[in-house]
């Protein structure tokens, strides 16, 4: 029988290495839905100072 400190020690590296899949698989999901630099900010949302500070803007 091996060292439970072993087994330990082999599943924590076996559950890192699948972790750091995920989260490069993650990371790779994100940049490919994320739009490019020059894209289209048409439809993006612009302030118009109707928000809860904008009474405070004439301090």
């Amino acid at each position: 029988m091996t060292d439970p400190n072993v087994e330990r020690a082999e599943r924590l590296k076996a559950a890192l290495r699948q972790n750091l899949r995920r989260r490069k698989a993650q990371g790779r999901g994100r940049a490919e839905a994320s739009p490019a630099p020059d894209a289209d900010q048409s439809c993006a949302r612009k302030p118009d100072g109707s928000g809860p500070d904008s009474d405070k803007s004439g301090l």
